[in-house]
């Protein structure tokens, strides 16, 4: 959501969460409920009250930032909230479940 294309000339990846953030009020407002789904299902993984608060705190951070008018994406290219909340919850995995692994490949069909 935060890396879905690089900007030509300043080679910064941007995502959805900035191109939102051009839509005054709906679009600030709409990625805040895409990473309080984030969130919510990072509640259903057992994340402690301390993490979920954090990661409340970073949703709620990204939106003020965001409901500023004319200027409210420049933040979203330094304040990645999304970005900030998986490495959160990579970490709660990690720790509770560490023989967790990650398949990689490719389906071959005949």
């Amino acid at each position: 959501m935060e890396r879905l294309v690089v900007v030509p000339g300043i080679n910064r990846p941007v995502g959805l969460d900035v191109i939102l953030d051009f839509v005054p009020f709906a679009g600030p407002t709409a990625a805040a409920a895409i990473g309080a789904y984030l969130a919510w299902e990072a509640r259903n993984l057992g994340m402690s009250k301390w993490q979920m608060s954090r990661m409340a705190g970073n949703i709620g951070v990204d939106w003020a930032l965001g409901m500023i008018p004319l200027v409210g994406a420049i933040p979203d290219f330094f304040f990645r909230s999304n970005s900030r909340n998986l490495r959160i919850i990579r970490r709660h995995l990690d720790k509770h479940h560490p023989s967790g692994a990650v398949v990689e490949g490719s389906v071959t069909t005949p």
